[in-house]
């Protein structure tokens, strides 16, 4: 990945935060969220502000940018990567939004903004304003949050609002901090740092121009970032997480067996022929899949930036590379665990967290099996919804 000190104003002050991040990974998975100093620390150093517009004072990062700041989070500890990037690609919503209501939300450069797009919820269009109800799931990070957005399927009079292809109508909701009853379900196999509990709003009324669509409205902001498909940015930095803790994997079994001498052994377990292989094979399997997907983001940036789009088969190979990549990494981050044998299974060893926590990634709707079927249809040449690609 690009080293963090080659990004300007940003990449030093977020490597600095990086060892104090991975010695209280402990207390993050404990805690069951990310602790609100940490938080607050990633919105001081800009880490909130990648996605957000330079015209709304945020640094509107190049994708290869925000993809290296991931990771290297990721790699240093990855439920505090996945609320990074959580909060930074939300702030995309900003290149939407009406410019008042942009400015007034990421004006402030230490904001911090959460959600989930699924449209969970239920808005009643009331004229000038919404009545919105509802119960979300994954709301990864929302207990540091100053703004959630929720999607919500719209109704009028009663009846589902849909769009022009038949599918239902729906839009993201941003609610105040104070509107927002977070509930205790946050309780998991892994990714336990990120306290991505559920959340619920009760006939809360937002103001239409509160609210956002990135199905069917268009960015006013002219910056390449916000021609990419915002899906396609998503599971780009679920990718960008699930490569830097299998990174992180790779750098605790090294060490490990490096370390470790067998019961009745005089050489360490690094000298084993059979621990040799299975590390190469992982090394060789993280290289290949980060590989591609640093190649499919740096493409598809080249592309947005000299044609102001990209292509169904650029989105389609962007979609691929995460998806592949977030799987890949859960494959090393198991080799990794079992190689650590049994100082693996113990609470004490970051081993068996970073394998919990891999597993969980791929189960991001973003980078999720079904998406080699939608890819697989563009490469194919077949008629294919682009809408979610």
């Amino acid at each position: 990945m690009q080293p963090l000190e080659t990004i300007p104003r940003l990449g030093e002050k977020v490597a600095a935060l990086l060892p104090d991040i991975a010695s209280r990974a402990d207390e993050i998975e404990a805690a069951g969220r990310m602790p609100l100093d940490i938080a607050d620390d990633l919105a001081a150093a800009g880490v909130y502000a990648m996605v957000t517009p330079k015209s709304f004072g945020g640094f509107e990062l190049s994708p290869p940018e925000i993809v290296a700041v991931l990771h290297a989070i990721s790699r240093s500890e990855a439920s505090t990567g996945w609320c990074a990037m959580i909060g930074a690609t939300t702030a995309v919503n900003a290149a939407y939004l009406p410019r008042d209501i942009a400015q007034s939300i990421y004006g402030n450069p230490l904001i911090k903004t959460g959600g989930v797009f699924a449209p969970m919820g239920r808005a009643e269009d009331m004229g000038d304003h919404y009545r919105v109800s509802g119960r979300w799931q994954w709301g990864s990070g929302n207990v540091n949050c100053d703004w959630l957005c929720a999607g919500a399927m719209i109704f009028k009079d009663g009846e589902l609002q849909r769009m022009d292809n038949g599918a239902p109508y729906h839009r993201m909701m941003y609610f105040a901090s104070d509107q927002v009853e977070r509930l205790d379900t946050w309780h998991v196999v892994g990714m336990k740092g990120t306290g991505s509990s559920d959340f619920t709003v009760k006939d809360a009324i937002i103001p239409k121009e509160q609210s956002v669509s990135l199905i069917t409205d268009t960015p006013h902001e002219e910056g390449a970032l916000y021609t990419y498909p915002v899906f396609g940015l998503l599971a780009m930095g679920v990718a960008s997480v699930a490569l830097g803790n299998a990174a992180g994997a790779l750098d605790e079994i090294k060490a490990l067996v490096a370390a470790k001498k067998p019961i009745g052994g005089q050489k360490a377990m690094a000298e084993k022929p059979v621990i040799q292989t299975e590390i190469a094979r992982a090394e060789a399997q993280y290289r290949a899949a980060e590989a591609f997907f640093r190649e499919a983001v740096a493409k598809c940036w080249t592309s947005a930036q000299a044609n102001g789009h990209l292509g169904p088969h650029e989105r389609a190979e962007l979609r691929l590379a995460a998806t592949y990549a977030t799987e890949s990494a859960a494959d090393v981050a198991k080799t990794a665990f079992t190689l650590g044998g049994g100082n693996a299974v113990y609470l004490t060893c970051n081993l068996q967290r970073r394998f919990r926590d891999a597993h969980v990634a791929t189960q991001h709707i973003a980078t999720s099996a079904a998406i080699y079927e939608l890819t697989g249809r563009v490469l194919l040449d077949l008629p294919t919804d682009m809408a979610m690609l």
